[in-house]
């Protein structure tokens, strides 16, 4: 067979996603406040757009009122049909209608906060003068991990600084007894030893049994343990109670993150029998057309072509940006309402009424693509009368019953929880016999299920479970 290079001409279909497209994908699955930062730098970017006020000043609406009762001729009868179409499409701000009142947005400035090592540092200049051991506490401060642990070996801080290995000895056990309890461990026994000493049980049987029997207990080896020691299995469960009171990770308790508020992207509000959608974007920019770049283009007709065709250029874009916020805002009450009418048993009942939903589902019901409904709901939180959900929160796969309805998973999960609260302690269910219970009140689950249920909900098997 012959090979040779050549060309030739065809034609195909293919789908392309445009710099616009991309974009317009961008605005419709950010949440409101990062669309509202977008917004106002769109607004400094662009000349032609323009946020829209609550109250128009009395000379501006004087002002309109002469120019209806005098039109004037444009200089270009094409380009006054363009801007009067797009100059008042300032797009709604999808609020309730009854709460006409723009709220200020007051933002809140972040307090500075001490971090882990400014805390630790401050109670080591309070417990000593001497230079040597502040040069030596700070090294070993610096070398501590998040969760309050020393992750560089202590002879090479020692030989760091020329010091005795004694010497950072005695430096590490002064650090070791600051706030928080177990700060400056080299490892998890040692961490709970110091949190012991601290609460006075450093000769405590607890104390005892980190110190010596650390694997086993950490292996839950109980029986060995109450036969090596001589106790009964009860006592074991209150010495291992008080084990499992300690932290673990002392140092996340001070360097925890400021608490992250929600800021809820739709609210659903129940008008006597049924539910009113809107979307919670009061603080976003309202867009429209800069009415001064029209002036210009009416009372300017040797406006050069470049000055023009600068114009044209931003108020195409102006217009794309507006149409495709209006889009935006259309789309996530589309799919909000669906959401609402596919669950409508879970606002009146809670979760245990929530029913199985998918992407597919609500995509079908309001003809669009999937991804476009998997965009609207990642990262948007909506306030509903039971609480602030996040969006994907309402879909779920499906578990079947005996009558032939599905379940939703959460649902399942919600009674797996109340069984394993209402069990008997002393005698705690295994995953087969909640399978058989749910089995009995039409649930079908398999215990393989159970068990991954369970572990999600971050509760123990029932071995473990198991008090004496």
């Amino acid at each position: 067979m012959e090979m040779k290079m050549g060309m030739r001409l065809g034609m195909q279909q293919r789908l392309v996603m445009t710099p616009r497209l991309q974009q317009a994908l961008k605005l419709l699955q950010m949440p409101t406040l990062e669309l509202q930062q977008v917004l106002k730098q769109e607004i400094l970017q662009n000349p032609l757009l323009e946020e829209v006020d609550d109250v128009l000043d009395t000379a501006d609406e004087e002002k309109e009122e002469k120019e209806e009762e005098e039109p004037k001729e444009p200089a270009n009868k094409d380009d006054q049909d363009e801007w009067d179409e797009f100059y008042d499409s300032a797009w709604s701000s999808g609020g309730n209608p009854e709460v006409e009142e723009r709220e200020d947005f007051v933002e809140r400035v972040p307090v500075a906060r001490q971090t882990f090592a400014e805390y630790l540092f401050s109670q080591l200049r309070l417990a000593t003068e001497d230079d040597k051991v502040l040069e030596l506490g700070d090294y070993i401060i610096g070398s501590l991990d998040d969760s309050g642990y020393l992750t560089c070996p202590l002879e090479d801080i020692a030989r760091t600084f020329g010091a005795e290995l004694g010497e950072a000895e005695k430096v590490l056990k002064l650090i070791q007894t600051f706030d928080p309890p177990g700060v400056g461990a080299r490892d998890l026994r040692e961490c709970l030893l110091i949190q012991l000493e601290a609460k006075g049980l450093g000769d405590s049987m607890a104390a005892g049994i980190v110190r010596d029997d650390f694997d086993d207990f950490k292996q839950r080896k109980y029986l060995d343990l109450t036969r090596k020691l001589k106790i009964s299995l009860k006592e074991m469960q209150v010495q291992a109670g008080i084990i499992g009171s300690l932290n673990p990770k002392p140092g996340l308790d001070v360097i925890a993150e400021s608490p992250k508020y929600v800021i809820p992207d739709l609210v659903v509000e129940r008008v006597g029998e049924k539910y009113v959608i809107y979307l919670n974007d009061r603080n976003v920019p309202r867009l429209r057309i800069s009415q001064s770049y029209k002036d210009e283009l009416q009372s300017n007709p040797d406006i050069s072509e470049e000055t023009k065709d600068f114009i044209q250029g931003r108020l195409k874009n102006a217009k794309w940006l507006i149409q495709t916020i209006e889009q935006r805002r259309r789309t996530m009450i589309k799919v909000m309402e669906s959401i609402v009418e596919e669950q409508a048993e879970f606002f009146e009942k809670g979760t245990a009424s929530l029913k199985p939903l998918t992407l597919q589902q609500v995509a079908s019901k309001i003809n669009m693509h999937e991804s476009t409904v998997s965009r609207v709901t990642t990262n948007k939180y909506v306030q509903t009368p039971r609480g602030v959900y996040e969006l994907k929160f309402f879909f779920s796969s499906a578990l079947g019953t005996q009558s032939g309805e599905e379940v939703s998973a959460k649902s399942a999960k919600l009674n797996i929880k109340n069984i394993i609260e209402k069990e008997d302690p002393k005698r705690p269910l295994s995953d087969q016999k909640i399978a058989d219970i749910l089995e009995k009140d039409g649930l079908i689950i398999a215990r393989r299920t159970v068990a991954k249920y369970r572990e999600q909900l971050g509760i123990l098997p029932a071995r473990h479970r198991k008090q004496y």
